[in-house]
C-alpha cells in the first residue's frame, strides 16, 4: 500500500474502533447500570456524562473517524486500490449514519433533558421518554460502528494485496 494511504487508513481503523467501543459500552454497561437507580440519579448522571463527553479528546476521535475514512477512501481510490477503497466509502457511509443519529435522536434528547423540570412527576415522566428512545438510537449507533470498523478492516487487508 502507498505510505501515503497507510497513516489515514490505520487512523481511521482505530478512531472507528474507538467509537464503536464508547457506544458499545453504553449499550452494555452505562445505561443498564443508570436505569438500576431512581430518576433522579438516572436523569442527573446522564446530564454529567453528557457534560463530560464535550471535550477535546472526544471530538478528536468523534470527527477524526469521519475526516481519516474520508482522506483513506480518497488516497486509495488515487493509488487504484479500488477494493480497499470501496470498503473505506462503505465505512464512511455506516458512520455517517452514527454521525446522523447522533445529530437528530441523541443530541436533541440530550438538551431535552438538560434543560427540563425537576419535580417528581416530571422527571419519571421524562425518563420514561428519554430512555427507550435514546437507547434504541445508540444500539443502532453501535451497529453502524461496528459495520464500519468491519469495513475498515476489510479495506486494511485488501490493500494490502
Amino acid at each position: 500500500m502507498s505510505t501515503a494511504a497507510q497513516p489515514a487508513l490505520t487512523a481511521a481503523t482505530i478512531a472507528m474502533g474507538l467509537s464503536a467501543g464508547l457506544y458499545f459500552a453504553f449499550d452494555v454497561s452505562v445505561m443498564p447500570g443508570l436505569d438500576r437507580g431512581d430518576d433522579r440519579t438516572y436523569l442527573t448522571a446522564m446530564n454529567h456524562i453528557n457534560e463530560a463527553i464535550e471535550n477535546g479528546l472526544f471530538g478528536l476521535v468523534f470527527i477524526g473517524a469521519f475526516l481519516a475514512t474520508a482522506v483513506a477512501g480518497g488516497q486509495l481510490r488515487r493509488i487504484g486500490r479500488r477494493t480497499a477503497a470501496r470498503w473505506t466509502w462503505a465505512a464512511l457511509g455506516f458512520y455517517t449514519t452514527a454521525l446522523a443519529l447522533t445529530a437528530t435522536v441523541n443530541i436533541p434528547l440530550n438538551r431535552r433533558l438538560a434543560a427540563s423540570g425537576r419535580t417528581a412527576g416530571e422527571l419519571a415522566e421524562l425518563r420514561r421518554a428519554f430512555t427507550s428512545t435514546w437507547v434504541r438510537s445508540n444500539t443502532a449507533r453501535t451497529l453502524a460502528c461496528t459495520a464500519a470498523l468491519v469495513c475498515l478492516g476489510r479495506a486494511l487487508a485488501s490493500s494490502r494485496h
